[in-house]
C-alpha cells in the first residue's frame, strides 16, 4: 500500500488554490505558446521572408497585357427578328459564368494559337522556357516540315501555354471583363491578349451563324416533308369533294386560321330558286286573284275593252239621237246600228280574250310555282347529303389548314433565320491591349507580403503542432493531473546568482522558496517535516538549487537545518557553496568517517552540510545500506529539519532505495521540460515502493511574455562520474503561493 497522503490545513488550502481560481482566457494562451517558442517562430518567419527575397530575385521578369471587352445581356436587333438562339435569360449569373468558361475554354485558345501561328513558332516556347520533347523542334534547314502528329503534339502544348499564362478579371457591378496575359515578352503580351479577345468576339459570332446555319438545314427538311404533306392532303380534299359533288364557291378563315366553306353550288340553287319560288308564288297569287275577280273588274282594268266601251258609248247616243230624229227608217241609222253591233262585238271578243288570258296567266303561274317547289325539295334532299358528306371534308380541311399552318410558319421562320445574323455582336472591345511599359511580376513587396503570411502560418501550425506533441508540464497548476500537491513555483534565474537571490529577502527567488517553504509547514498538522528529500525526473531540473535553497530558507528563518548531498554521481553542493570537496556522505556510508567529522558549518546561521564525499563506484548500494537510515535518523536528533539533495529518477533505483528513511518527498519539476509521461513514470516507481510523495516544486518558470522577472541567468548542468558539479541549467518558477490542492501520495 502507498503511504497516506500529507493532510494540508484550511490556511495551506487556501494558498494552494489561490492560481487556479481565474483561468486565463484562451488568446492568452495562445498568447504565451507562442512567446515560448518565440525563436522557432522568428525562424520560420524569417526563413519564409529570406526565401521569399531569394524567389524574387531569381524569378524572370514577366509582363502582363490587360485589354477591356463588354459582354452584354442582349445584341442591337437591328432586323427586328429573332436569333436562333435566346438572347435573354432570368440567370444573370448563370450567364456571365457560362461566358466566363468560354473565355478559356480550350477551343478558343485553339483559334488564338492557330491565329498567330504560335505552333510553327519556337521563340514563343523559348520565351517561356518550356522545352519541346526531342523530335518536336524546328529543323534548321530550309523547309522543314513536321508529321501530323508532330503538329498535333506542338499544337497541344502551344495551347496548354497560352491557358496557363492567361487570365479574367469580371468588374464587379457591370458588364465589363479584363483579359490578361503575361509572359516574358511584353509585345507577345499585347499581341496575344488583343487576338484572344478579338477572336473571343468572332467566336461569339461564329457560333450564332454556326446555330443558324444549322437551324436552316434543319428546316429545310422540315418543309420538304411538310411540302409533300400538305400536297396530299390538299390532294385528297380535293378528290373526296369531286367524288362527293360538293362544290365550293365561297369559304373564310376563322380566327385560329381554319379554314370554313361558307357556301356551296347546292347551297347558291336553293337560295336562288327560293328566290324565284317567292317571286313565282306572288305571281300565281295576283293571277288567281285577277282570275277570282268579275268580268267587269277585268274589263275595267283593260284599256282596249274601255276604248271599244267609249266607242259604243258614243255609237249608242248618235243612234239614238238619229233615231229620235229621223226614226227608225232612216238610212244613216242602220249604218249606225252596224257599227255599233260590230263595237258590241268587239266588246265580246275582247272580254272572252281577257279571261281567257287571265286564266292563262294563273295556269302558267301556278305551274311555274309547282316546278320550282319541286326543285327547291330536290335540292333540300341534296343539301342533306351534302352536309353528311361536309364531315369528312371538314375532317380533311382541318387537316390542310394543320399542314399549311405548320408549313407556312416554318417558312417564314426559314426566312427571318436567313437574316438573322444581321444584328450586331453583343461582345465588344472595349480597350485594346498596349504593350505593358513595366514587369508586373516579380512583385517585391507582394511576395514578401505573401512570404509573410505563409511564414506566420507555417510558423503558427508548427508551434501548435508541437504543442500537440510535448506533453511537458506547461501549466504549474498540471501537477494536479499526476496526483501531486503543487508545493511553489519558482522563477527563472541563473545558478550564479541563486545564493545572492536567497539571501535578498526582497528577491523573488527568495520570496519564492518562502511560499514554497510556508506550503511545506502546513503539509501536516505538526508542521514541517522532519526529514525530506528533493529529487526530479532527469538532471538539470533544479532540484539540487532547490535543495539548497529551501535549507538556507529553513535556516534563517529559525529552524537548525542540516542539508546533505546525497547525489553522489554528481555532487553540486560544494561547487554552490565554494566549499573544498572532502570527506563527504560516502566516507560516513563506508564507515570511514564519524557524523561530527562531516558536518560542516557554513556562514549562515543554522545551516549544516555534509557534502558527498568521493565518488564511489556503487553509489545504489551504499545509499540502500542501513547506515544510511542510521544517518537519517542521528541528524533528525541533532537537528529540526533533514534536506536531502538525491539523485534524479531516471535510470536510477537510488531514491526508490532511500525513500523509506525520510518523512517525505518533494519531487521538482522543470517548467516546459520533462514529458508528463516520464513524470508520471518515476512518480508510479515512488508509488510502488510506498515513498510518501509530499508534493511537487515546479522551477524554472517564466512567465510568458515577460522575461521570468527580470532574471535572464542561466547555467549548465553535466551529471556523471567525474563531474564536481552539478550545473543545473537554469531554475524558475514564479514566486508566490501558485499551490493545487491535489492530493498527495496514497497508500
Amino acid at each position: 500500500m502507498n503511504s497516506p497522503a500529507p493532510l494540508l490545513t484550511s490556511e495551506a488550502k487556501h494558498v494552494v488554490a489561490a492560481s487556479i481560481d481565474n483561468p486565463e482566457p484562451i488568446l492568452v494562451r495562445y498568447w504565451e505558446i507562442f512567446f515560448r517558442r518565440r525563436w522557432l517562430v522568428v525562424a520560420i518567419v524569417g526563413t519564409a521572408i529570406a526565401l521569399g527575397v531569394i524567389f524574387t530575385l531569381l524569378q524572370t521578369p514577366a509582363y502582363t497585357a490587360e485589354a477591356r471587352i463588354e459582354i452584354s445581356r442582349s445584341q442591337d436587333n437591328v432586323t427586328d427578328v429573332e436569333a436562333v438562339t435566346p438572347q435573354e435569360t432570368d440567370q444573370d449569373l448563370e450567364f456571365y459564368q457560362t461566358q466566363y468558361a468560354l473565355l478559356e475554354a480550350r477551343s478558343l485558345a485553339q483559334r488564338v494559337v492557330r491565329r498567330l501561328n504560335l505552333t510553327q513558332n519556337d521563340d514563343f516556347f523559348d520565351t517561356f522556357g518550356h522545352e519541346l520533347e526531342e523530335g518536336l523542334m524546328m529543323d534548321d534547314g530550309p523547309g522543314a516540315t513536321f508529321s501530323r502528329d508532330q503538329v498535333e503534339e506542338r499544337n497541344r502544348e502551344a495551347v496548354d501555354l497560352f491557358l496557363n499564362h492567361v487570365g479574367i478579371s469580371p468588374i464587379r457591378g457591370s458588364s465589363l471583363v479584363d483579359l490578361r496575359f503575361t509572359s516574358p515578352d511584353p509585345v507577345l503580351s499585347r499581341n496575344v491578349t488583343n487576338a484572344w479577345a478579338e477572336e473571343y468576339m468572332q467566336s461569339n459570332l461564329d457560333r450564332r451563324f454556326a446555330s443558324s446555319i444549322e437551324a436552316r438545314d434543319f428546316l429545310s427538311e422540315q418543309l420538304l416533308t411538310l411540302r409533300e404533306r400538305l400536297e396530299e392532303s390538299e390532294r385528297e380534299l380535293v378528290n373526296y369533294a369531286a367524288n362527293s359533288g360538293i362544290v365550293t364557291l365561297s369559304q373564310s378563315e376563322s380566327a385560329d386560321g381554319r379554314t370554313r366553306t361558307s357556301r356551296t353550288l347546292t347551297i347558291a340553287d336553293i337560295e336562288a330558286l327560293n328566290t324565284e319560288l317567292a317571286s313565282a308564288t306572288a305571281d300565281r297569287i295576283r293571277a288567281e286573284s285577277r282570275l277570282r275577280s268579275s268580268a267587269d273588274t277585268a274589263s275595267v282594268a283593260n284599256a282596249t275593252l274601255g276604248a271599244l266601251r267609249q266607242n259604243r258609248a258614243e255609237v249608242a247616243a248618235n243612234l239614238s239621237s238619229v233615231e229620235a230624229r229621223f226614226g227608225p227608217e232612216y238610212p244613216p241609222l242602220q249604218a249606225l246600228q252596224a257599227q255599233l253591233a260590230e263595237l258590241e262585238r268587239s266588246i265580246a271578243d275582247e272580254q272572252g280574250r281577257i279571261q281567257g288570258g287571265t286564266r292563262s296567266d294563273f295556269t302558267q303561274a301556278l305551274n311555274r310555282e309547282r316546278e320550282l317547289r319541286n326543285r327547291i325539295n330536290m335540292l333540300r334532299g341534296n343539301l342533306v347529303g351534302e352536309q353528311q358528306a361536309s364531315i369528312q371534308y371538314n375532317i380533311y380541311q382541318r387537316e390542310v389548314d394543320t399542314n399549311r399552318q405548320l408549313y407556312d410558319g416554318l417558312l417564314q421562320r426559314f426566312k427571318e433565320i436567313g437574316v438573322a445574323g444581321v444584328g450586331t455582336n453583343n461582345v465588344s472591345i472595349v480597350d485594346l491591349a498596349e504593350e505593358p511599359r513595366f514587369p508586373s511580376s516579380p512583385n517585391l513587396l507582394i511576395n514578401l507580403i505573401a512570404a509573410l503570411i505563409g511564414g506566420v502560418g507555417l510558423a503558427a501550425g508548427v508551434v501548435l503542432g508541437l504543442e500537440q506533441i510535448d506533453r511537458s508540464l506547461r501549466d504549474p497548476t498540471a501537477v494536479r493531473e499526476l496526483g501531486l500537491t503543487l508545493l511553489g513555483v519558482i522563477p527563472k534565474i541563473d545558478n550564479n546568482e541563486v545564493i545572492d537571490a536567497v539571501h535578498d529577502r526582497k528577491s523573488a527567488i527568495s520570496e519564492a522558496y518562502v511560499a514554497a517553504q510556508t506550503n511545506l509547514s502546513m503539509l501536516t498538522d505538526q508542521g514541517l517535516p522532519g526529514s525530506f528529500i528533493l529529487t526530479s525526473t532527469r538532471p538539470g531540473e533544479g532540484k539540487s538549487s532547490s535543495a539548497m535553497a529551501l535549507a538556507m530558507s529553513l535556516a534563517r528563518v529559525g529552524h537548525k537545518t542540516v542539508l546533505v548531498d546525497a547525489d553522489v554521481r554528481s555532487p553540486s553542493v560544494n561547487v554552490y557553496l565554494d566549499i573544498a570537496s572532502g570527506a563527504g556522505l560516502t566516507n560516513y556510508l563506508t564507515g570511514s568517517s564519524d557524523l561530527d567529522d562531516l558536518l560542516l558549518d557554513v556562514e549562515q546561521t543554522n545551516l549544516s552540510v555534509i557534502t558527498a564525499g568521493p565518488p564511489p563506484p556503487n553509489a545504489a548500494e551504499l545509499l540502500a545500506s542501513r547506515k544510511f537510515g542510521e544517518l537519517v535518523q542521528e541528524l533528525k536528533q541533532r537537528f529540526d529539519v533533514v534536506v536531502i539533495d538525491a539523485p534524479p529518477m531516471l535510470g536510477l533505483a537510488d531514491v526508490p532505495l532511500i525513500s523509506s528513511a525520510v518523512d517525505g518527498l518533494i519531487y521538482t519539476i522543470e517548467y516546459n521540460g520533462v514529458q508528463l509521461r516520464g513524470i508520471k513514470a518515476s512518480i508510479d516507481r515512488l508509488r510502488t515502493v510506498n515513498a510518501n510523495v509530499f508534493g511537487a516544486l515546479v522551477t524554472k518558470y517564466e512567465q510568458p511574455g515577460r522575461g521570468g522577472y527580470g532574471y535572464g541567468y542561466g547555467y549548465g548542468y553535466e551529471y556523471g562520474y567525474g563531474s564536481n558539479r552539478d550545473t543545473d541549467a537554469e531554475i524558475g518558477g514564479e514566486a508566490g503561493d501558485d499551490s493545487a490542492n491535489g492530493s498527495g501520495s496514497k497508500a
